[in-house]
């Protein structure tokens, strides 16, 4: 090759470059618009309130670039249909306990606080170390989403109870709210669960 032609050709690979440099700022200062749907009612305690904090800290920690709108539960979707918004496409987050879609997939069940389950440190354990990230993701694969732990609730208690409970039979008949495999368990002792968004409660 000659001279003139190598630095002919060094230039222009170094103006693509310079091009590509000098595009990257304007590709960062973009504005992105996200869209959080949510199973929680507005302001309610921990989980709502926790969730109004992520979307706050999620445009804070960019600048402002992103545009974050974060919509209680019933605000934009029903509660439960905040996984087939995200989904769909049509909104870009939820902030939700994913014991609720287990209708759609079991394996749903065992990525929020199952009851008579482990503790929120040993869940935490499951997730970054155990293996458990990568179940979920798999899982959340088949629909097109990229799951993450945004709280913890830990061990979810197996019931308040308008009675003394002293024996498997007095669950026969008894009307509880408890989504997932909690409500599985239930239901094998007689118990009618029923899976309700909290803001239905």
């Amino acid at each position: 090759m000659k001279r003139r032609e190598l630095l002919k050709t060094g230039a222009i690979a170094a103006g693509a470059a310079g091009a590509a440099t000098l595009s990257a700022p304007a590709i960062t200062q973009e504005r992105i618009e996200i869209n959080i749907v949510s199973t929680w009612p507005r302001d309610f305690p921990g989980l709502g309130t926790g969730a109004q904090r992520f979307a706050q800290r999620l445009a804070d920690m960019s600048d402002g670039r992103f545009h974050v709108e974060y919509y209680a539960g019933g605000e934009r979707v029903k509660p439960f249909d905040s996984f087939d918004e995200v989904a769909s496409g049509n909104a870009q987050m939820y902030h939700a306990a994913d014991y609720y879609w287990k209708g759609k997939h079991p394996g749903w069940a065992y990525f929020t606080a199952v009851p008579f389950g482990m503790t929120y440190t040993e869940i935490n354990a499951w997730i970054r170390f155990g293996g458990g990230q990568e179940l979920w993701d798999e899982l959340a694969a088949e629909a097109g989403l990229k799951n993450m732990m945004c709280g913890n609730t830990g061990v979810q208690m197996g019931g308040w109870f308008r009675k003394e409970m002293n024996s498997a039979d007095d669950f026969k008949g008894l009307k509880m709210r408890m989504p997932g495999l909690g409500g599985d368990v239930l239901a094998k002792l007689g118990a009618s669960p029923v899976s309700l968004p909290v803001s239905d409660l």
